[in-house]
């Protein structure tokens, strides 16, 4: 945005109504080798450069989470790198022998729901 707008940008002039008309969508513009390279498609991502993260739903101490968010940005990054260096430490690291969630049967569904 500009700083003052009742000056004009020479760098990056207002498009007129002809150029507004005659504008492409840059993908029909490129060269099909370099679209092709960039295209993705709607929910496509893109090359990973670390393993994906599994999204979890974990329960922690009020105080742990406060602690951590009182860190500042970054402190779920924190919090995941000191479970992974206890993992590791404990020896708990490359023991997950499946990767996927469990699924509570009917009976264990009943069993969590019963009254205690």
């Amino acid at each position: 945005m500009r700083k003052n707008a009742s000056r004009p940008d020479t760098e990056n002039p207002e498009w007129s109504s002809t150029e507004i008309r005659d504008a492409q969508p840059l993908m029909h513009v490129l060269p099909p080798e370099t679209a092709a390279a960039v295209r993705r498609y709607r929910g496509q991502r893109g090359p990973q450069q670390r393993p994906t993260k599994e999204l979890i739903s974990l329960r922690v101490d009020r105080d742990v989470v406060a602690a951590y968010r009182a860190t500042g940005d970054g402190w779920q990054t924190r919090a995941n790198e000191a479970l992974k260096a206890y993992a590791k430490k404990s020896g708990l690291a490359g023991r997950a022998v499946g990767t996927g969630r469990r699924r509570a049967t009917p009976a264990t569904a009943a069993r969590r729901s019963a009254p205690r």
